[in-house]
C-alpha cells in the first residue's frame, strides 16, 4: 500500500494540543497568521482535559476547553491534527520543514459521534483515558468531550476485516478499515514546542506501593476516579472494590525534591491535593482527610485557598514525608508510615486509599536537540532560533501560567514570521 504523502505552507507550527498549544494556535490565528497544530494523542487537550476541577475557583475545565475548540473549528486559518507525531525538524529561523507522521484513525469526518458502530462492535479494551478502570469497544470515541467528536478504531484490538461488524453499522460510510498512514511536510516560519509533561512513574517509588497494590493511585487518576464521566460516576470509590472511601492520605513530594527522582519541587501538586481533598468532602463531608507534606506550595492569592481547606473539618496536615505504604491483604486497607517533624514522631494510619502526588517530568520531544543550556533536567531552559517553548515542557506551571506563557510564544514566533515576510519569502 502506498503511503500518502502531502505538504503544507504555513506560517507557524505547533506542536503539542494541550492547555499551551491551544491558546498559542488560537492568539496566532486570531491575529493573522496560518497555523498547523498537530498533537500525538487522538484528541485535544493534554493533561488538563482529563481533570475533574481547576484551583483554584473549583470550575470544570469543559467550559474554556469547549470555547477554544469552537475558535479552532470555526477559525480557517487553523489546520489541526490529532495522531500526528514530529519525526524530524531541519531549517533555521523563517525556512523550517518538519515531517509529521499522521496514524490511521480508520473512522473519517462524515462520523457524527452517533455510538452506532460501537454498539454492534463484540470485542472490548480497556478506557485508557480512565486508567483502564472501565471498558470501552474496539471502535470508540476517546472520552465524552473530545475533540474532534470522531469514532477510532483501536488497530491493536480490532478484529479488522475478520469482523468488520460496525462498518454496515455506520449510516454516513464513515469506516474505512484500509486507511493507512500519512506524512506529511509542513514549512514555516517558526515552530512554537508545547508538548507538556508526563506524570512520573509512580512505580519507580517501590515503598509507596504503587503497582501493588490497587488503593494507591496517582494524582492524575484520582482526577479521572472524581469526574462524574470516570470509573466512580457520582461517588469517589477505591479501585479494588468499589467501597465508597471514608478515610484518605495524600502524600505530597511523591517523588519529587529527591536526588534520587526528581530533584526539583513541581510547584502545583500541593495546590492539586488541596483540591482534591474538596473531591472527597463534597460526596462525603464525614470522610477523614490527612494530607503529608514537607512543605505547602500555595503562592499568592493561592494561599487563601489553602487556608479554606486547612479549617475543613476531618483534615489534617502532617509535616514529614511518607516512608512506606503496605496493604492489609484481608481488608485491602492501607497503612500509612510517616514522620511527623512538628511532634518528632513517626505516625502509622489505616485508611481506604492513598494519592501519590507524582511531579511533572517535561515531555520534551526528541528532535529537539538543543546546544548548551537549552534544556536543563529534561526542561527547554532557553529558545532556539526561531524555536520557541511553551507552557510545562519549559518548567511546572499551572494552567492559567500555562496559557500566559504560550502568548510570550506566539509573539516570539510573530516576529520569526515578520521577518520571513519581510525577506519575501
Amino acid at each position: 500500500m502506498t503511503m500518502e504523502h502531502s505538504t503544507i505552507e504555513t506560517d507557524i507550527l505547533v506542536v503539542g494540543g494541550g492547555v499551551s498549544g491551544i491558546a498559542a494556535a488560537v492568539e496566532a490565528a486570531d491575529t493573522g497568521y496560518n497555523i498547523v497544530l498537530v498533537e500525538k494523542e487522538p484528541f485535544l487537550g493534554g493533561n488538563a482535559i482529563r481533570m475533574h476541577r481547576y484551583f483554584p475557583k473549583l470550575c470544570a475545565p469543559g467550559c474554556g476547553f469547549e470555547l477554544n475548540f469552537k475558535r479552532i473549528k470555526t477559525n480557517t486559518r487553523i489546520k489541526f491534527f490529532t495522531q500526528a507525531t514530529v519525526e524530524s525538524v531541519a531549517g533555521t529561523e523563517g525556512d523550517f520543514t518538519a515531517a509529521i507522521r499522521l496514524q490511521p484513525r480508520m473512522v473519517n469526518e462524515k462520523c457524527t459521534a452517533c455510538g452506532d458502530c460501537a454498539a454492534v462492535c463484540p470485542v472490548q479494551k480497556a478506557d485508557d483515558f480512565n486508567y483502564g478502570w472501565d471498558n470501552s469497544r474496539a471502535i470508540f470515541l476517546p472520552h465524552v468531550q473530545a475533540f474532534p467528536q470522531i469514532f477510532m478504531i483501536d488497530r491493536e484490538t480490532c478484529i479488522g476485516s475478520g469482523c468488520a461488524k460496525c462498518v454496515p453499522a455506520c449510516r454516513y460510510g464513515a469506516i474505512d478499515l484500509q486507511m493507512s498512514e500519512r506524512v506529511i511536510t509542513v514549512n514555516c516560519s517558526s515552530i512554537i514546542t508545547a508538548t507538556g509533561w508526563k506524570p512520573y512513574d509512580a512505580v519507580r517509588l517501590d515503598l509507596l506501593g504503587f503497582g501493588k497494590y490497587p488503593n494507591v493511585i496517582t494524582n492524575m487518576m484520582m482526577e479521572r476516579l472524581a469526574s462524574s464521566a470516570g470509573a466512580g460516576g457520582k461517588r469517589i470509590v477505591r479501585p479494588s472494590d468499589g467501597k465508597e472511601i471514608s478515610s484518605i492520605a495524600f502524600v505530597q513530594c511523591a517523588g519529587s525534591r529527591d536526588v534520587n527522582h526528581l530533584s526539583y519541587c513541581s510547584g502545583v501538586c500541593c495546590m492539586a491535593s488541596l483540591k482534591q481533598a474538596t473531591y472527597v468532602k463534597d460526596r462525603n463531608p464525614d470522610a477523614g482527610i490527612s494530607i503529608h507534606y514537607i512543605d505547602i506550595r500555595a503562592n499568592g492569592m493561592q494561599e487563601d485557598f489553602y487556608q479554606s481547606i486547612g479549617s475543613m473539618d476531618g483534615v489534617s496536615f502532617i509535616r514529614g514525608k511518607v516512608s512506606r505504604i503496605r496493604e492489609d491483604p484481608a481488608t485491602k486497607d492501607l497503612i500509612v508510615e510517616a514522620e511527623d517533624t512538628s511532634q518528632s514522631k513517626v505516625v502509622r494510619q489505616r485508611v481506604d486509599m492513598a494519592v501519590l502526588a507524582t511531579g511533572m517530568v517535561p515531555a520534551t520531544p526528541e528532535w529537539l536537540s538543543g546546544g548548551p543550556g537549552t534544556q536543563d533536567k529534561g526542561f527547554m531552559v532557553s529558545d532556539l532560533e526561531g524555536i520557541y517553548a511553551a507552557g510545562c515542557v519549559k518548567r511546572p506551571m499551572d494552567v492559567a501560567s500555562s496559557i500566559r506563557d504560550a502568548t510570550g510564544a506566539v509573539l516570539k514566533s510573530i516576529h520569526a514570521t515578520r521577518r520571513r515576510r519581510a525577506n519575501g519569502k
